[in-house]
């Protein structure tokens, strides 16, 4: 008895299949449902069907926007600094004349290197005001004020986005270098018998040779860093206030530190819908995928 082949190579695709069902999809499906009900530490073995009251709850309150406001904040923040920085490196050591240009790129990538936890953990030391090394060092040989992330909204944004930059920059920096070392030379050549200077090079050969690279990093450090829970909560804890809070960690907040399960739940979906439609609608009227495909 002959078996269908296409039914056959079904079975080679079932254990992806059964990974995405249950990391993915079953806990989405949880979530979305405890969104409706009451779960909380009063209500945790027999909670009731609520409908909507929770998300109610989130726009009625003021919430929502405040939140949403400082989600891309970070995310914008973040990602801008970090990827104009990994460029701006990434084209320095792609300098053929560049001496010691290995020597250059392990120190710049140990950022990178090191457990991501305990850099933020160095990091909130470093930010202690007024004995941490940021104020009583660095700041001041910049002619900067000190930063005081406890009482000042500012200045708890600038830590969170100077850390998150310091943290991240080798990841572009890498992925950037890689992509130009695959740029023919000989383009840049008869560049140089025309007469091009190194601007025109950059926005005519380099930049649309990374194109593809760029649209891809973006896409994919958007959504990390619009659910990234770490340096925030480890450094400023969403304060002052709620000033510094974003989906993700108000949601955490929410379900570990008050049991507010249910309304943990329905920030989460929030701001799984907002990623999947600012998603495509990127996708759709940028026509990324062209570029990358």
């Amino acid at each position: 008895m002959k078996t269908n082949p296409s039914l056959s190579n079904l079975f080679y695709i079932l254990p992806i299949v059964a990974v995405i069902l249950f990391l993915f999809l079953y806990p989405l499906a949880y979530a979305l449902y405890i969104s409706f009900t009451n779960m909380n530490t009063f209500h945790f073995f027999h909670y009731s069907f609520v409908g909507l009251r929770n998300y109610v709850s989130l726009f009625k309150y003021g919430y929502f926007w405040t939140l949403l406001g400082n989600t891309a904040l970070w995310t914008v923040g973040s990602l801008l600094p970090m990827m104009a920085l990994g460029l701006a490196l990434s084209l320095i050591l792609n300098q053929r004349d560049l001496k010691g240009k290995s020597v250059f790129y392990a120190i710049l990538i140990l950022p990178w290197a090191f457990p991501g936890f305990i850099s933020l953990l160095v990091w909130q030391g470093l930010w202690v005001d007024p004995y941490g090394m940021m104020n009583r060092l660095v700041l001041p040989l910049l002619h900067l004020p000190p930063i005081n992330s406890l009482t000042s909204v500012r200045g708890a944004w600038i830590e969170l986005i100077t850390t998150n930059v310091w943290l991240s920059f080798p990841y572009f920096m890498t992925v950037f270098y890689s992509s130009l070392q695959s740029i023919p030379n000989e383009l840049y050549e008869l560049a140089d018998t025309d007469g091009a200077g190194a601007f025109t090079k950059f926005i005519r050969i380099t930049l649309p040779s990374l194109k593809g690279t760029i649209a891809f990093v973006f896409i994919t450090s958007f959504v990390f860093t619009w659910n990234n829970f770490y340096p925030i909560y480890l450094l400023t804890g969403g304060g002052p206030g709620i000033s510094t809070e974003t989906f993700t960690v108000y949601a955490y907040q929410q379900a570990f530190s008050y049991s507010n399960y249910a309304f943990s739940s329905a920030l989460s979906i929030v701001s799984t819908i907002i990623v999947v439609v600012m998603a495509v609608f990127v996708l759709r009227f940028t026509k990324i995928l062209e570029s990358i495909t």
